[in-house]
């Protein structure tokens, strides 16, 4: 056996020391990187409910695109169900239902819950405020994130961008709008905003459901609807009972839709899972957008081959009338509510900075145009 000196002894133990040593470390570097970030095999089924009739064009495919754009992503270890409205818990009860945890997230608009946070309904849209790639600017890039998120966290919500409906058609009237003293008591179905405006200004807003609309019209129980935009209003019929359509959209310029879940249900998720919900919720809300935008395309020439209906613009007087009485029910939102307030300042902050560069970009491209 060859004899090894006391000297090379001690270096060979050295070195192997090291060499455990920086294995140990390397181990326990490898396990502090990759333990948050394990995937394990275990399934989760969700539910989704939303606001939407069952398979509603655009807006519950939307959300069936979501829940499968999850599932592929996810590898089959998500898998969310899809609920109309009415098909788990009513439509507008949604809210509530992902509050308590009755399901895990809902998909709607934010105007919906104004009765329960004021500040909802400034993410969803403004009447005369910033249009659909504003609010996406806003909302992603310039704070509007941030306080969605503080508003609903105090709710125990998680929100995300989901779609948008894009610049909305004016309505469907059966009476013409020549001035601001034809508003006085017009009978017109527009929620939200839109119709706490349009009472200011001397006309009532009526409630009335997307299934009701077409009858409500044609006895006359309403002189005015407005809908969503030439897609939804074609296969709803409004088009062979309206004599004219009006634009532009003054209510609803931009409406940003919501995908919101349950926080506990979402803090429970895997880091990857979490990620996942905020890509599909991404990629499926540019989806929608644009589907609106090729839809009403092609839509808007179906009813002017399809129908007699006038096209029609709303006069500047009446407009100038419903932007003041607009300025007056913000102004009183805005006193009876700081989150309303905080949020509001953000958005007519941005809005203000959006509209100067438009000014250079999307305006000035439309007046060439229109030479």
């Amino acid at each position: 056996m060859k004899k090894i000196s006391r000297k090379k002894f001690i270096h060979k133990s050295a070195l192997a020391l090291g060499a455990s040593a920086m294995l140990t470390s390397c181990a326990n570097e490898k396990e502090e990187i990759t333990a948050p970030n394990i995937i394990s095999n275990k399934k989760y089924r969700w539910r989704m409910v939303t606001t939407w009739p069952p398979n509603f064009p655009v807006l519950g495919e939307t959300c069936t695109r979501f829940a499968e754009t999850v599932k592929v992503m996810s590898g089959g270890r998500m898998e969310i169900k899809i609920y109309g409205g009415g098909e788990l818990v009513p439509a507008l009860e949604s809210f509530e239902a992902v509050i308590s945890g009755a399901a895990e997230m809902y998909n709607a608009a934010s105007y919906y819950w104004a009765g329960k946070a004021k500040a909802a309904q400034f993410f969803a849209s403004i009447p005369f405020g910033m249009n659909a790639q504003q609010m996406h600017a806003w909302i992603l890039c310039g704070g509007g994130y941030e306080l969605w998120r503080e508003l609903y966290g105090q709710l125990d919500l998680v929100p995300f961008i989901s779609g948008n409906t894009g610049v909305q058609m004016g309505g469907w009237f059966n009476r013409e709008i020549n001035s601001p003293e034809d508003l006085q008591g017009l009978k017109m179905r527009l929620p939200g905003l839109g119709g706490k405006v349009l009472e200011k200004a001397g006309g009532a807003a009526v409630l009335v459901s997307g299934g009701e609309l077409y009858t409500s019209m044609e006895r006359g129980v309403i002189d005015a609807t407005e809908w969503i935009g030439p897609y939804h209003d074609y296969l709803l019929g409004l088009h062979k009972i309206a004599k004219y359509y009006y634009s532009p959209g003054w209510h609803e310029p931009g409406s940003i839709l919501e995908t919101v879940v349950n926080k506990r249900s979402f803090d429970k998720l895997p880091k990857d899972l979490q990620a996942i919900i905020e890509a599909a919720s991404h990629s499926t809300s540019m989806w929608s957008f644009h589907l609106f935008e090729a839809k009403n395309n092609e839509y808007i020439n179906k009813i002017k081959n399809e129908s007699k209906a006038e096209f029609r613009l709303f006069p500047e007087e009446v407009l100038d009338l419903l932007r003041l009485k607009t300025e007056e029910v913000l102004e009183e939102i805005v006193a009876s509510d700081k989150m309303s307030a905080k949020v509001y300042d953000s958005f007519s902050r941005f809005a203000k900075q959006v509209a100067a560069w438009s000014e250079y970009s999307e305006k000035a491209y439309y007046q060439l145009l229109s030479k």
